[in-house]
């Protein structure tokens, strides 16, 4: 049972022994703990502000981000707008062009059916008048053979030349 209940001169020298102890732990090692202590709640106070830091920092990157690419979506819609307006506008004048063009060829068409058509009614002409002249004159032939239905005939056609005179 001496186990279990101790003297008292081993009490005493167990309460020196813990005494300086505690007052070396106290005088050396608890500054050492409590700088070590308060070097890593420090350390963690910079890495939770580092990490905030860093959390703003993501924020802001990621809203700059989103306003790059709206503006970028927004200019690319523009374009894409602008785009379509000068295809239209291109399509236009390549439409306008196209018509002023098939009039022109229109126009020299029938310039030149017209020319065609007049050098075919002038033909015609003088391959009417060249028949009629060549029936005429076997006409003549055969009704001027005396002498005096000649005279009768350039008579008439001399007195019808003076009145277109007069």
């Amino acid at each position: 049972m001496e186990l279990f209940t101790p003297d008292f001169g081993l009490i005493f020298w167990m309460f020196v022994a813990f005494g300086i102890l505690f007052l070396i732990l106290w005088k050396f090692a608890w500054p050492a703990i409590l700088k070590g202590v308060d070097d890593r709640a420090e350390l963690i106070d910079k890495g939770v502000e580092y990490a905030q830091a860093a959390k703003e920092q993501l924020d802001n990157a990621r809203q700059e981000a989103e306003s790059y690419l709206n503006d970028a979506r927004r200019q690319q819609a523009d374009m894409l707008r602008e785009a379509d307006k000068m295809k239209t506008q291109i399509i236009e004048q390549a439409r306008s062009a196209a018509q002023i063009e098939a009039q022109k060829v229109m126009d020299n068409a029938k310039l030149q059916i017209q020319q065609q058509q007049k050098e075919a009614q002038q033909q015609f002409r003088n391959q009417v008048s060249d028949f009629a002249i060549q029936i005429a004159g076997k006409i003549m032939q055969t009704k001027m053979q005396d002498d005096k239905a000649q005279n009768a005939l350039v008579d008439t056609m001399l007195d019808e030349i003076e009145k277109n005179r007069k």
